[in-house]
Order: C-alpha cells, then structure tokens, then sequence
C-alpha cells in the first residue's frame, strides 16, 4: 500500500529541510535531527552526525 503522507513535513521547512550541516560541513544534506552544543544551544545535524 503507498504512503501518501511521506516527506509532507519536509516540504513545509525551508529548503526542505536541507542546507549544511555545522558539525562535519556536508552540503546539501538533511538536517533532521537535533543536537545539543555546548551550552544549550540546539542545532539540527545530519544523520551521520547524530550520535557524535
């Protein structure tokens, strides 16, 4: 059966959800998870850099 619903809140966020990520500067990768920096400063990371 499809999925009709799939990456609909992704379209919402700006560039899709897509841009840069602060920790290992990929370009043009999803940016979905947050991260807490030092202090409690939160980032959104790719997935890669999730668990770092």
């Amino acid at each position: 059966m499809a999925k009709r619903n799939r990456g609909k809140s992704l379209k919402k966020l700006p560039s899709k959800g897509r841009g840069t990520c602060p920790v290992c500067g990929r370009t043009r990768i999803k940016l979905l998870y947050p991260y807490r920096k030092e202090g409690n400063q939160m980032l959104n990371v790719c997935k890669n850099c999730r668990d770092k």
